[in-house]
């Protein structure tokens, strides 16, 4: 499988438009959990570090195995996995990432960090 790299600015209009994208890369039935997985980090990307930053989702791989990265340009704000209680409207993002994903973390670099999980 070909990677595919995507550069916009983050946005909440932009996670239709991705999702979609993943969607016609991996294939109908392959998608669902990349899906879920894009739209989470970059709503995380919205939620801390604003609409309009600049992010790059990357997704690799091969069929037993697809890695999802989205790279922003802020390394010193890291997501953190939360316990949300049943009142809170947010504070999910992560949690279903690690209930989906077979592994995510974190790599940090100089000047930006990429979330990743493997699905």
């Amino acid at each position: 499988m070909n990677a595919l790299t995507i550069r916009l600015l983050a946005a909440p209009k932009a996670v239709p438009m991705l999702r979609r994208a993943v969607r016609e890369h991996l294939g109908d039935n392959a998608c669902r959990d990349a899906e879920l997985c894009v739209s989470e980090l970059l709503s995380n990307v919205i939620t801390h570090l604003g609409e309009g930053t600049p992010v790059t989702l990357r997704i690799s791989g091969r069929a037993t195995r697809t890695r999802v990265e989205l790279t922003d340009p802020d390394p010193r704000v890291w997501p953190v996995l939360r316990q949300a209680a049943d009142s809170d409207e947010s504070g999910r993002g992560l949690a279903l990432l690690g209930a989906v994903a077979l592994r995510w973390g974190v790599t940090q670099g100089p000047r930006a960090k990429t979330v990743w999980c493997e699905l």
